[in-house]
């Protein structure tokens, strides 16, 4: 009894996880898309930029 617990445990706190991170990549990418449209520049070199510098920090 006790593994099945465990299981579901982890299987639930896993997807949990998963669906967090996926909101808060989609949240990032709509802050970045809406603040580069705020600066008003020019919108692709600005993405880019923050999307090299989010590489160069992992």
């Amino acid at each position: 009894m006790k593994e099945i617990i465990e299981y579901l445990k982890a299987r639930y706190l896993s997807e949990k996880a998963q669906g967090i991170m996926e909101y808060a990549l989609i949240l990032s990418f709509v802050v970045v898309v809406a603040a580069a449209i705020g600066t008003g520049g020019d919108l692709q070199t600005k993405v880019k930029a923050v999307f090299d510098n989010l590489v160069k920090l992992f």
